[in-house]
């Protein structure tokens, strides 16, 4: 397993790896302003903090 991510660390780090990532970050970022997509985001927390009071701390199992 190690040799993947050798192999995936050594595409992060060549010149098209970087592009990718620039990318992916820029289209990340964009979505992230989009205010369709911060709802849809601000109601799922809602819904997932809710179900479980808050804070989701609750006891161990």
């Amino acid at each position: 397993m190690a040799s993947l991510f050798n192999k995936v660390v050594q595409f992060a780090n060549s010149p098209k790896g970087k592009q990718v990532i620039r990318q992916a970050t820029d289209k990340a970022q964009q979505m992230a302003k989009d205010p369709k997509t911060r709802a849809k985001i601000d109601d799922v927390r809602r819904r997932v903090q809710g179900g479980r009071g808050g804070n989701g701390s609750g006891p161990v199992r």
